[in-house]
């Protein structure tokens, strides 16, 4: 006998997503979800749920049409920091380089001060404004790193505030520590004394506090070296988290190869990624994670190597990098049109990048990412006639209904 469901949802098309499916959207139509504990309990065409499973208890919701899909997970975010850079814009726009603004003094270090000056609730204010445009489109997971801290105080401090937001919101947070992100200027000229401080303070003080579900860094000519990421990839081995590295975005350090020899969970950016690169991620299972976001503000003119990620199967995952300075975005589906239209995917390559192959990308594809039986009840109702409207439309936003852990929630919490 079937168990009694806590509630049931039809009357839809299900994207499943679920990887391999011939469409890439893994669609049932007229399909049903039953749900019981926040989990799905059974998923199928709508004519083939068996009708013993729903009890006088069972709420029963019939969706009216439209489309199902997991919720959306934002894999690379940092969201949590203070201030803002909308001068740098302005810089950029006036010709200035990325590298200049940065060696000026600019770029992450000027969101460091304002990080550092900022205290913890001030953090928090301002990563909810951030939050809940995210939250509208359907975001139920969410990365958020640190990074603009680059002390043991301050580091600690954005994590907290990242792990505030998700006891808050109806979403789950995974935080990453990035402390080698850039050189803070107590440390100028003493890059490697600062990656003794990451690797013997920061990153055991992280572990310690729970704070830290995998450790980032910036490996670039304008960030840290192949072998100051190798210490703190070391480093956080021997602490027992999974790392991910910023690689090959303004050029060809070898960091995603390096990361993949640690199986990284993912590699981002990749602007300037090699079939070497490519060939060690497919090997590892490391995903790639394409920054659209950041490539249009930059006004990036070299693509992601996206032929060589298909031909040797990298998985591709989708983000808004949402970063004061190359990326200050807060929109995932106008991350899926540019992934489209700037990098040249398919819509079912987008979706996926943002629902399975994210999950894989923060190590969470066992629970959550696609709409499978046993995985969290985190789905979206969507007012659409197929799932490729989502990349589709441009400034429209067809949600209808978020469910998280099972249970309907509204899509923007109030202020």
């Amino acid at each position: 006998m079937t168990e009694t469901w806590d509630s049931v949802w039809r009357g839809a098309d299900l994207a499943t997503m679920q990887a391999g499916s011939a469409d890439g959207f893994g669609a049932i139509h007229n399909g049903a979800l039953a749900l019981k504990d926040g989990r799905i309990a059974w998923i199928g065409p709508a004519d083939a749920l068996p009708k013993d499973g729903i009890g006088r208890e069972t709420a029963v919701h019939d969706v009216g049409g439209g489309w199902i899909t997991p919720g959306l997970i934002d894999c690379h975010t940092h969201l949590v920091y203070g201030g803002d850079r909308a001068h740098e814009f302005e810089l950029r726009l006036n010709g200035a380089s990325y590298e200049e603004i940065a060696r000026a003094g600019g770029g992450i270090r000027a969101t460091v001060t304002a990080t550092r000056t900022a205290d913890e609730a001030t953090l928090l204010a301002q990563g909810e404004k951030r939050l809940r445009p995210l939250l509208a489109e359907g975001v139920t997971t969410l990365e958020i790193k640190s990074g603009y801290g680059l002390d043991l105080e301050n580091e600690l401090k954005t994590l907290r505030v990242a792990r505030r937001l998700g006891e808050t919101y109806p979403l789950r947070v995974r935080s990453t520590l990035l402390a080698a992100h850039a050189l803070p200027p107590e440390y100028a000229g003493d890059a490697d004394g600062y990656i003794d401080l990451v690797c013997e303070k920061i990153i055991p003080a992280a572990k310690q506090a729970g704070l830290a579900d995998a450790v980032d860094a910036f490996c670039e000519t304008i960030g840290f070296t192949l072998a100051q990421t190798r210490r703190v990839f070391e480093a956080a081995r021997k602490h027992g988290l999974p790392v991910k590295l910023h690689a090959e975005q303004l050029s060809n350090m070898n960091g995603a190869a390096l990361a993949a020899s640690f199986r990284a969970l993912s590699a981002d950016h990749l602007e300037y990624l090699d079939e070497a690169g490519v060939q060690a991620m497919a090997q590892a299972g490391t995903v790639a994670v394409l920054l659209p976001g950041a490539f249009y503000i930059l006004r990036e003119t070299k693509l992601p190597p996206i032929d060589l990620l298909r031909r040797h199967g990298v998985p591709i995952a989708i983000s808004t990098d949402c970063n004061p300075g190359t990326s200050p975005v807060t929109s995932l589906l106008l991350m899926l049109s540019m992934a489209c239209t700037l990098f040249h995917l398919t819509p079912a390559e987008a979706l996926a990048g943002v629902t399975h192959e994210a999950a894989r990308a923060l190590g969470m594809a066992d629970s959550v990412g696609s709409l499978e039986t046993g995985k969290m009840a985190d789905f979206v109702v969507w007012d659409i006639e197929r799932p490729a409207a989502l990349a589709y439309q441009v400034g429209l936003n067809p949600i209808r209904q978020v469910v998280f852990a099972g249970r309907p929630v509204a899509a923007c919490p109030p202020r």
